[in-house]
């Protein structure tokens, strides 16, 4: 068994023993399985797994950083929000906004990388309340 905890700054989101766990890092999507190697990656927006048994919990994270260490996975995340958190039209919306936005900055603007990540973050949103019915 794994014991993940994902944090961000507000609050616990979620603190639980599970089977294994997938998500998305800078370098893209992994599994964790109990016995993992020791890991330190940063993330990237996207949809993070966890599953116990035929269970699986879902959520949308945008960035931040995942520790594997003994059989304990600490997700840190600027943001991760289950589908009870997410509205479709909402996460549809700000993601035109920020390709709204994105659309009047120049390549070297420093707004760009943050635009960018609001916009897979947005993106995750859709995906979880698409593939959850929300």
């Amino acid at each position: 068994m794994l014991n993940v905890e994902i944090v961000t700054p507000e609050k616990i989101v979620f603190d639980s023993e599970v089977d294994y766990v997938s998500v998305p890092t800078a370098s893209g999507e992994i599994g964790i399985l109990p016995s993992h190697a020791p890991l330190v990656s940063k993330l990237s927006a996207g949809i993070l797994t966890c599953s116990l048994k035929s269970r699986s919990e879902r959520f949308a994270i945008s960035g931040g950083f995942l520790e594997v260490n003994s059989d304990k996975v600490s997700v840190l995340a600027e943001y991760a929000v289950t589908s009870d958190d997410v509205s479709l039209e909402a996460a549809r919306a700000e993601k035109e906004a920020a390709e709204t936005e994105l659309d009047q900055k120049s390549a070297d603007d420093k707004d760009v990388e943050d635009l960018l990540r609001k916009i897979q973050f947005a993106e995750a949103k859709m995906l979880l309340a698409k593939s959850d019915g929300a």
